[in-house]
């Protein structure tokens, strides 16, 4: 059977009805990418939630170029990161579940045991800060690392390329996110300091220094927020303790969503007040679906730990003035793991030498000058979310199609996003033919990638 090639339109929605055309090009830009921890799709204004306050991210978006169908690398976090870090996907690292990796989030009545996973990102692996470092950019991680097993640090960002570590660490979320922080690589300044202020704070100095040296340099600000343990300033706490918010499952929930967004405002700020808002180029996004026990993921199909849209769609904005329109909306499908290679592209260093990556660089789709070549994006999560919820499989997504591929019993689901966003309707049994094909495809991937799979119990 010849293949069946599903493509869609290159289309841009502008919010602008006139203006110029930005410039092809932007010399070597500072970049500030910002990662959220467990910002769910529909967790910003943006992103049309009239119920939430994130003015300082609503008027970001109005700024640049927001992706509507936005992939994070996994369903939970620790993949994600490897991911965007090295441009590889987690089957590839086989770094696929949250670390540490535990066999207690198995259910007694599991058939099967989680794949083996990687308790650390290796050192060979080459990442985004050791590239950009290597060209010139000072380089800086603050906030939350999450690539290594408690007491490994010598697997952390200082060994990968970062010359400044604030906060990079073992943990999966902070003890407290109140000053006294007790997060490794992050000293106590100030009882009662907010952890995302310090962090913006740290930011900040970080780009006031590069910025007076004018050298370029590279921000990953991978917050901790808006995981658990659910905090936030009381005043927030209280704004929201007596608002209705149906569907959110914690009331503290939106007050930290707009903690977060006051302190990525006061980041934004600053690039303003520094005059380099046309020469930095900011991503915002996040590392999976919310966290079903807070956040409200409708109308997308599960949460954070599910291979369902509501664990890997997720927010997704651009802005680098000198090379984005802004105001525009792109609906491609595209993965968290193209920003290694986009980065890379702008900044105009060439592609790792010797090593295999699996993304493909966004910059022409940014210039709204053309659209990445490939035909599908994959996932693959052979493991127990901490919930201990999900059913372990791979997935892929060709044009508006998706398939999933469950281990447990075999079992496949065809959904068609464009008509079914909410994957209410399995299409597997009516589309035998494009389900096989799509499934060939993804069997084809997992063993290029040399994805790891569970094991019989």
């Amino acid at each position: 059977m010849a293949p069946n090639r599903i493509t869609r339109p290159l289309v841009f929605a502008s919010a602008l009805l006139s203006g110029a055309h930005p410039a092809a090009g932007a010399g070597k830009p500072n970049i500030l990418f910002v990662l959220i921890d467990d910002l769910g799709w529909m967790d910003l204004g943006c992103q049309g939630n009239a119920r939430l306050h994130t003015p300082h991210i609503d008027a970001f978006a109005g700024q640049g170029m927001r992706f509507t169908d936005a992939y994070a690398s996994a369903p939970v976090c620790s993949p994600t990161r490897a991911a965007i870090l090295t441009g590889q996907s987690p089957a590839r690292l086989a770094i696929t579940n949250h670390l540490p990796e535990q066999a207690r989030f198995t259910p007694e009545d599991s058939k099967l045991l989680p794949a083996e996973v990687r308790d650390h990102l290796p050192l060979e692996a080459v990442t985004i800060a050791e590239r950009l470092k290597d060209g010139g950019y000072a380089t800086a991680f603050i906030g939350k690392w999450h690539l290594y097993q408690k007491d490994d640090s010598q697997f952390g960002p200082l060994a990968q390329g970062f010359d400044l570590n604030i906060g990079g660490c073992s943990f999966g979320g902070p003890p407290s996110f109140f000053d006294p922080y007790r997060i490794d690589f992050l000293e106590d300044r100030r009882k009662g300091e907010y952890l995302p202020d310090r962090l913006a704070d740290e930011t900040i100095t970080f780009m006031r220094k590069q910025t007076a040296r004018k050298k370029p340099f590279y921000v990953a600000l991978f917050d901790y927020t808006v995981h658990w343990p659910m905090e936030a300033p009381e005043a927030l706490v209280a704004k929201y303790q007596d608002r209705p918010m149906e569907g959110y499952n914690h009331k503290v929930y939106p007050a930290m969503i707009e903690a977060m967004d006051l302190a990525f405002g006061r980041v934004l700020g600053e690039i303003d007040r520094l005059g380099i808002r046309e020469e930095t180029l900011v991503v915002f996004t996040s590392d999976n679906g919310s966290f079903g026990g807070v956040g409200d993921a409708r109308p997308l199909r599960a949460d954070k730990g599910h291979l369902y849209e509501g664990g890997i769609r997720v927010p997704l904005i651009v802005r680098w003035p000198a090379v984005v329109k802004a105001g525009t909306v792109s609906p491609e499908p595209v993965i968290l793991t193209d920003f290694h290679p986009t980065l890379l592209e702008a900044a105009g260093l060439k592609p790792t030498d010797g090593s295999t990556g699996d993304g493909e660089s966004l910059l022409a789709l940014l210039k709204e000058e053309g659209r990445p070549r490939r035909e599908a994006i994959f996932w693959h999560y052979p493991n127990f979310a901490f919930h201990g919820d999900n059913r372990l499989g791979s997935a892929m997504r060709m044009g508006d199609f998706k398939l999933l591929e469950f281990f447990d019993d075999n079992s496949v689901e065809l959904y068609n996003l464009a008509e079914d966003l909410g994957e209410k309707k399995n299409l597997a049994q009516e589309k035998p033919e494009l389900t096989a094909e799509m499934r060939k495809r993804l069997h084809a991937w997992r063993t290029q990638s040399g994805a790891k799979m569970p094991r019989p119990r």
